[in-house]
Order: C-alpha cells, then sequence, then structure tokens
C-alpha cells in the first residue's frame, strides 16, 4: 500500500529559522575531488541523503577512506591520489544524477572493468550526450540495457584528452562530469559547449569546488572550458546550506504571509538557485540579505514571466507559489526538466490541475492561471520524485485536504523536510494578546453562516453575521422604498437605520430574522454592500461589536481582508458554483434552480469586482472547499485549526 501523508493547513503565518541541510551539489562535488585528491580532506555541513550517500559509498568502493560525523555533519576522506584501479566493480548510483554523471567520466580515466548502474528511475534518464563525448576521446563504453542509458560497462584503460564537444541543453552535469573528471586524462582536456547550457550556474559551482581541491579551470570564451592535467590536493570545506532546499520554506513564507530567514545563504553564494528569492520579490516578498542570511517575508502575491533556466529544480516550488497568485505566471526556460527524475512539466499540470489550479504547457514552460475560489484537496502524485513532494506539500499550508503519496522520496536529498516545515507552523497565541476572531469570508452558498454558527457553537465564542448587516439596510431600503442604487440615500439610510442582531435580526425595532434571507433582499444586498459609504458606516460598528465581546466567529465577505485583517485565524469557504446554487434553492421558494444559478453568478462577479473591499481570499486564509463535506466535518476540522492558534 502507498504511503500517504495529508498536509495540515497552517491557519497563519510560518515563521522562524528552519534548519536546511547541506547543498546535494555542492556535497557530491567535493566528495568526489576529495576522494580523488591526495592527503585527507575534511568536509563540513555535509548533505546526508540518498544522493549522497550513493556518492560516499561509489568513492569508498574506489579505495577512499572516510570517517563520519553524523551528529556533527562532518567527513575526513582520505583520498586516493588520483589512482584508479578496480577489478570487475559494480557501482550502484540509486537514484543520483549527480553520481552517475559524474562519475562516469572518472571512470574511464583508470584501469580495469566496472559497471555503473542505479535504480529503474535512474536508468529512465539519458545519458547519451556524455556518452557519446567519451566515445570520441576513444573510450570503450557498451549500454547493456538501452541505447543512451544505465548500465554502462566501462572497459578503462586511460584518457588522453585533448579536446571534446558536448551539448548542455539537456543537463548541466554532463559537462561538470568532465571537467571533474579532467585533470585525470593525459593532457588535460578542453572542453567546447555546442549550444546554450541549461542550468549554468551549477558549472560555476563545478569551478569553485574544484578551485578549493587545487586544480585551476580556464575559460578563454563563454562556451570553453580547459583543464590541465595535474591531481587534486586535500582541502577543508564548509558545505553551504541547499538553496533549492531552501526554496520551499520561502515559498512557505511567501504563500502565508510568514517570515522565514535561513542562515549560511548570501549574495555571493555559489548556488544559483539562490536567485528564487529574487522572484519572489519581483512577486511582491520583502527581501533582506544578511552578511550571511537572508530573509523572505511574504506579502500579496502579484504574476509576472519568469525564466528559470538557470535554476530549474525550483520551477515547481514557483508553480506551487503561483497557484496563490494574483494573476497569471508563466514559467519558461524549463523544457528540458522533462528528462529529470520524471517529466516534470507534465507532473506539473497534472498535479496543481487537481488541486483545483489552471495550467497551460508551453514547448518550454507552463503557464499558471490562478482562482483561488477553486483550489481544492487533492490526492498528489508524487512520482517518486523529492521535488514533486516538496513542492506540492505547499499548497497544504492553506488548502486542506492535499494528501502526498509517497512522501518517503523526500530522502533523496532531504530526509527531515517534513519534521523541519512543521517546525514553522505559527505558535498559539494566548488569548490576552489578541481578539480572538475567526474570520469567515467565502462566496454566497459556500456555507459561511451555517459553518459560522455552527463553529461559534463549538467554540463557545459569540457569532457575527456582519453580512445581516448590509442584508438589514437593504430590508430599510425595501420598506422604505429607496432606491438602492441611490448611493448618497442608502448612505444616509445606513447611518440612520437601527440594526440589533442576536438570535434574531431586528431592524427598526421590527422582527427581519426571514426577511433579510428573503429574494428580494438577497437580489439588493450585493448593491448594498459595494457602496463605500455605507461600508464606512458599518465596518467600525463590526470591529466594535466583535471587540466589546472579546472575539468570536465572524463571517462576510471582507473579515478577513477589511474588517478584521489581523484576525487569529482567517478561513474563505468555497465551493463548487453548482453546489452553492443547489443549496441556495434548497433555501427558497421562489425561484428555479436556472434562476438562483444565475443569480449566483450575478453576485460572484459584482462581489468580486466592486471597487471598494472585493470579495477576495484574505491573504494567507485557508481555503475550505466545503463542496462534498457535511456542516459537521468542517465545523470539526475548522475547530481544530483554530485551537492550534489559540491558546487559552
Amino acid at each position: 500500500m502507498t504511503d500517504v501523508r495529508v498536509m495540515h493547513p497552517v491557519g497563519g503565518p510560518m515563521i522562524g529559522v528552519p534548519e536546511v541541510p547541506g547543498s546535494k551539489s555542492q556535497t557530491n562535488r567535493a566528495l568526489l575531488c576529495a576522494a580523488l585528491a591526495e592527503g585527507t580532506s575534511r568536509l563540513s555541513g555535509v548533505l546526508s541523503a540518498d544522493d549522497t550517500q550513493a556518492m560516499l559509498e561509489a568513492v569508498v568502493s574506489l579505495g577512499a577512506e572516510i570517517e563520519a560525523d553524523r551528529e556533527d555533519t562532518s567527513l575526513e576522506v582520505k583520498g586516493i591520489g588520483g589512482d584508479l584501479r578496480f577489478e570487475d566493480l559494480v557501482i550502484d548510483c540509486r537514484s543520483s544524477g549527480t553520481t552517475s554523471r559524474f562519475l562516469l567520466p572518472v571512470l574511464v580515466a583508470g584501469k580495469g572493468n566496472v559497471t555503473i548502474d542505479g535504480s529503474d528511475q535512474l536508468r529512465s534518464r539519458p545519458f547519451d550526450e556524455q556518452i557519446k563525448a567519451l566515445r570520441a576521446l576513444g573510450c570503450s563504453l557498451s549500454e547493456t540495457r538501452g541505447l543512451g542509458e544505465l548500465p554502462i560497462e566501462v572497459v578503462a584503460d586511460g584518457v588522453n584528452g585533448a579536446k571534446v564537444e558536448i551539448s548542455g541543453s539537456t543537463s548541466s552535469q554532463f559537462v561538470s562530469g568532465l571537467m571533474l573528471a579532467a585533470p585525470l586524462y593525459v593532457g588535460g582536456l578542453t572542453i567546447e559547449l555546442t549550444d546554450a547550457t541549461v542550468s549554468r550556474p551549477y558549472l560555476d559551482l563545478t569551478v569553485k569546488v574544484m578551485n578549493d581541491f587545487g586544480v585551476a579551470v580556464q575559460q578563454p570564451n563563454e562556451s570553453t572550458y580547459v583543464v590541465q592535467q595535474g591531481r587534486y590536493r586535500s582541502a577543508d570545506i564548509k558545505i553551504e546550506p541547499d538553496a533549492s532546499a531552501a526554496s520551499y520554506f520561502f515559498a512557505a513564507a511567501a504563500i502565508t504571509q510568514g517570515k522565514v530567514k535561513v542562515d549560511g545563504l548570501h549574495r555571493e553564494s555559489c548556488q544559483g538557485d539562490t536567485q528564487f528569492v529574487d522572484v519572489l520579490e519581483k512577486l511582491g516578498a520583502k527581501i533582506t540579505w544578511g552578511k550571511n542570511s537572508v530573509e523572505v517575508q511574504g506579502d500579496h502575491l502579484n504574476g509576472g514571466t519568469f525564466d528559470l533556466r538557470d535554476f530549474s529544480d525550483t520551477a515547481q516550488t514557483l508553480a506551487s507559489v503561483a497557484a496563490f497568485a494574483e494573476s497569471e505566471i508563466e514559467i519558461k526556460g524549463i523544457g528540458f526538466i522533462r528528462s529529470k527524475e520524471t517529466d516534470r512539466i507534465a507532473a506539473i499540470v497534472s498535479e496543481l490541475t487537481k488541486c483545483g489550479v489552471e495550467v497551460a504547457e508551453t514547448s518550454d514552460g507552463v503557464i499558471i492561471k490562478p482562482d483561488k475560489w477553486k483550489l481544492k484537496g487533492a490526492s498528489v502524485e508524487t512520482y517518486d520524485d523529492h521535488r514533486v513532494a516538496m513542492a506540492m506539500s505547499l499548497l497544504g499550508l492553506r488548502v486542506p485536504h492535499i494528501e502526498i503519496r509517497n512522501p518517503g522520496c523526500v530522502a533523496k536529498t532531504f530526509p527531515d523536510f517534513f519534521s523541519v516545515l512543521e517546525k514553522l507552523r505559527p505558535r498559539a497565541i494566548p488569548l490576552t494578546e489578541a481578539v480572538a476572531v475567526a474570520a469567515i469570508d467565502g462566496p454566497a452558498g459556500s456555507g459561511k453562516s451555517t459553518v459560522a454558527q455552527a463553529l461559534a457553537v463549538e467554540l463557545n465564542l459569540p457569532h457575527f453575521d456582519t453580512g445581516a448587516m448590509y442584508r438589514a439596510v437593504a430590508v430599510a431600503a425595501l420598506r422604505r422604498q429607496v432606491d438602492v442604487t441611490d448611493s448618497a440615500a442608502i448612505a444616509e439610510l445606513a447611518e440612520a437605520v437601527d440594526i440589533k442582531i442576536n438570535e434574531r435580526t431586528v431592524v427598526d425595532g421590527i422582527d427581519a430574522t426571514d426577511e433579510i434571507r428573503s429574494a428580494e433582499a438577497s437580489h439588493l444586498v450585493s448593491v448594498v454592500a459595494a457602496n463605500p459609504d455605507v461600508r464606512r458606516i458599518l465596518v467600525p460598528r463590526q470591529r466594535q461589536w466583535a471587540t466589546e465581546l472579546g472575539g468570536g466567529v465572524m463571517e462576510g465577505r471582507d473579515i478577513g481582508t477589511e474588517v478584521f485583517p489581523d484576525a487569529i485565524f482567517k478561513v474563505f469557504l468555497t465551493a463548487d458554483l453548482q453546489v452553492r446554487a443547489q443549496r441556495r434553492f434548497q433555501e427558497t421558494t421562489d425561484q428555479t434552480l436556472d434562476e438562483v444559478l444565475q443569480d449566483l453568478q450575478r453576485r460572484d462577479h459584482v462581489d468580486s469586482t466592486r471597487e471598494d473591499s472585493p470579495l477576495e481570499v484574505a491573504p494567507g486564509a485557508v481555503i475550505f472547499d466545503t463542496s462534498n463535506m457535511s456542516v459537521e466535518a468542517v465545523v470539526s476540522e475548522l475547530a481544530d485549526m483554530f485551537r492550534l492558534r489559540v491558546e487559552g
């Protein structure tokens, strides 16, 4: 049976300093260089995960000696000095692309027979560009399963380097592997790139790590790398936190209006994926760079077009952020990620669509057209891809019932991801520190009134139907025959009308509990509520109403955005339009179902497009689709979320 992790919305801003593990890319490069070097190297801050374990076991099989301090995340590596000899060796690279693509060019420089293999997932990934380049250098390679795929048998007898051409349009790892192996080749190696290389910052990282271990890489021009024959020297290296892993926590801050800081990353970081925070800044987040840290503070998320060619590992992270944006986001330059652990573009389209997000695939990316009203829970397939699992889990920070299938696949690069994410969950707020308002917003027919009343009972808190205030003004207008389109007259009426709302709603001394729910009042209330002067008059009353009683469950269409923007707990209830229409139809006797449906469509348009306080999802609000749930189930979940936010 497939393991499933159910994500639970946090109900507030995520805040903290997560412990981000070491960079996988830097760890595996440093491990290989240390293993090939003369002497003993010390690596601190290393990542302990499946991918790095694959590299560690591989270099040990080549003769390197390693002492690990798991608690201190450090390694001592006694290198082999470039002396590569093996006999009928089989190296299992698991699912690690870096391990396999870095090792293959190294192995051909040795002496003996060796087979390089990996998981079914790694076997399905392309190696043809690297194989072609190595064969051009005279290396003996045989694919035993399929052309351009693992497993690959190598009959190694050293390499005369000279010059080689290679494409980097599929993966920069092919080029990095050749660079890392080049000092072992007789005469060194000149590498000519035949086209534009994807993820180019990873080549810069390779150059940096090689320099750290005493090997110089010359770049006479953008498409040429020259490495002289030589030896790696031992070194002491501090591994940076993984910028790709950090992107999920930066995204969590952006999605929940929180504040997250990662120590160890900085403007001059050797990792290209730090550029992700620049994208978040363009979307509206506030970014603060420290000497050795970066902090992201969430705000309203705008749209835009972003080329992630150089940091594509964050593409799925951005796609999840885009689901909560205010306008369209295009991610381009990432067509090559179709050949990663899975077809990541297809995964983005499939899994976000399940969650109610409109996604269109392009030749080199995706276009995401967010509509937060349509977000809903779903069972998310991860395709055994760690980045799918981590990115899609971010939706569950604000959307209930997001299930991550096979969550254990995160062990490839970040075994503790879910526990580290959970530590950022906002702390419970003592009642002495804030007015305990639960703000329940949503369109007509989403179940606001029913759910809010039941939630108030469950939590033993007062219930405030702010919509009833606007309905009361609409009823007063009907009684007095005031034209609701006369803005000044309606505002004057709102100022004068006497409204009392408890168990019953009383307008000017006359019970209007049933009258405010009539078709006539429902037809007029959107116009009344859209009047800025009416809102100016009623909103202070609503705030005073709740504050005097120390909080409560307050429902309406702008509670989390305007009336109580600092509410402890914000929810936007939504439901499929047909479901909402059916609910309203069951409550009325003077409209057909089609008439109710048309009226809801009209009201949705009016409420969401009005200039003053439009109906929208409050920043950080839990987006709860009630379409297929009972009132009791919805209330139970909301009550649990509220209790996690409030202490005492």
